[in-house]
């Protein structure tokens, strides 16, 4: 288990690295790291614009079997997509547009949506961590030096006990 430095509190964190050639690929992960969350989860997305966080999203929604389609939340803020069976919901909020922190973010109630559902936030650096010691930050990034438009670096990191139980999970 390591440090992460961008973990102010000190908590345990675990950091996995993941090659993704294709959108189609960054849904698969979402769909591979469904099974791993809970209700009470938070999963913070960071990426540049056209990253993949959405389409991650889709596979989390797909792989928890929500109802709805998963679009981006961007000019609604957040989408609540209620489960079709014993899942949790999928609560999906786009920051983008929210310029402070989690005072800004408490109109969306996550704080009461969080404990029964998977809360996935897009932009939510500086803006949400303070929901949950435990958490799942995940941060797209294009593979650097590699012609291929589609090809991206994903860094999971699981900050908290509940992630380093699951990093087995993480580093499939």
């Amino acid at each position: 288990m390591s440090q992460d430095p961008g973990n102010p509190l000190g908590q345990d964190s675990v950091t996995v690295r993941r090659a993704v050639d294709s959108p189609e690929g960054m849904r698969l992960l979402g769909l591979e790291l469904a099974p791993l969350l809970a209700p009470g989860d938070l999963v913070m997305l960071t990426g540049e614009l056209g990253a993949g966080k959405t389409t991650l999203t889709r596979g989390l929604g797909e792989g928890l079997d929500v109802r709805g389609a998963v679009t981006s939340p961007t000019f609604v803020i957040a989408r609540v997509h209620p489960p079709l069976g014993a899942g949790p919901a999928l609560v999906h909020v786009d920051a983008y547009r929210l310029g402070g922190g989690l005072d800004e973010m408490e109109d969306l109630d996550l704080d009461v949506s969080l404990p029964e559902s998977v809360v996935v936030v897009e932009w939510g650096d500086g803006k949400v961590e303070e929901l949950s010691e435990d958490r799942l930050h995940i941060v797209i990034d294009r593979a650097v030096g590699d012609t291929d438009d589609e090809r991206r670096v994903v860094t999971l990191v699981g900050i908290g006990a509940r992630w380093a139980e699951l990093r087995a999970g993480l580093e499939r």
